[in-house]
């Protein structure tokens, strides 16, 4: 890792994007600490969904290769889903064209195609395989790799990234760069879930209607997750009864079995929007290594491993 990690590396940021990133530096070598605000349980990754697409994060054509990086690992973890929340799963892209597609994941997801009538009634999209990751379980599992790496977690809350004390700070704090950088152009869009006990539904959906009201439903170990909502700007974290019964009627449209589901849970999450992912590195005002890695609106998960291996090369340079 060179002379400067060789005394630590502090990663400030406990969702997928910090235990990815702490997890590549850890594995090549340097000695990290990962600090987060809230137990790896409660992050905001925790909430997510979490399928592997690019959803909502600029720009398109670095997030489509960090994107690809990304699901080579996926694809391998999948072999083991039990241990790393990983999964294939088919499922339904509404309304999205194959030109969309073709030009840069086409020759990667080899069963893509057209969607039939029987999939989708009255809809068009793409038919596809694609990872399906279960957050509960993957978090985790992606703090257990950091350990067995060396790596340390620690919960703390940090006022400012000057009070890493190491070398070489890298922050992947999400929407408190807003704040802590501070970053204004880091804003929310507010995700609202409903989970339900699965009627036996074993393939995924996304949709958008007419309206751009948005509808999906993933199915994860025991249980069905629907959405969703992407509100711009709105901080609120807690559950809408309101929009919860418009997820569910939304998605019961679509499969008519989801209308009687039992509902466990409702879940809010803030995904850190920016116009551009920020992955570069800089300098603290005392001299030291700072590299920032934040601002993947709704695609956190779909590319952590290709931007934490930028990350971790950046940390390194």
């Amino acid at each position: 890792m060179g002379s400067e990690s060789d005394n630590g590396v502090v990663v400030v940021g406990g969702g997928v994007t910090g235990l990815t990133t702490a997890v590549v530096l850890a594995e090549r070598g340097a000695r990290v600490r990962l600090w987060t605000r809230d137990p790896v349980g409660a992050t905001t990754s925790a909430v997510a969904g979490a399928l592997w697409w690019p959803y909502r994060i600029d720009p398109p054509e670095a997030a489509r290769a960090w994107a690809l990086e990304s699901l080579g690992v996926y694809e391998e973890m999948a072999l083991r889903p039990e241990a790393t929340g990983v999964r294939m799963v088919e499922g339904v892209l509404g309304e999205t064209p194959m030109d969309e597609v073709g030009g840069w994941a086409a020759a990667r997801l080899p069963g893509l195609r057209p969607v039939t009538e029987t999939e989708y009634p009255g809809g068009w999209g793409l038919w596809a395989r694609l990872p399906l990751i279960d957050m509960p379980a993957h978090l985790p599992y992606l703090r257990d790799r950091l350990t067995a790496a060396g790596g340390t977690v620690e919960t703390r809350t940090v006022a400012d990234l000057a009070e890493a004390d190491a070398p070489v700070v890298v922050n992947c704090t999400g929407l408190a760069a807003r704040e802590l950088v501070p970053d204004p152009s880091v804003r929310p869009v507010r995700g609202q879930l409903v989970v339900v006990e699965n009627p036996g539904i074993r393939t995924w959906m996304v949709t958008e209607g007419a309206d751009g009201a948005m509808a999906y439903f993933f199915p994860q170990p025991g249980r069905l997750l629907l959405g969703g909502t992407a509100e711009e700007d709105v901080w609120s974290d807690r559950p809408d009864p309101a929009a919860a019964e418009a997820i569910v009627r939304r998605c019961a449209a679509l499969r008519p079995e989801i209308a009687g589901a039992r509902v466990l849970e409702h879940r809010v999450g803030l995904r850190p929007a920016r116009d551009a992912v920020r992955l570069e590195r800089t300098r603290l005002p005392d001299g030291r290594v700072l590299v920032h890695n934040y601002g993947h609106g709704g695609a956190g998960v779909t590319v952590a491993w290709g931007c934490a291996r930028r990350a971790a090369g950046l940390a390194a340079a």
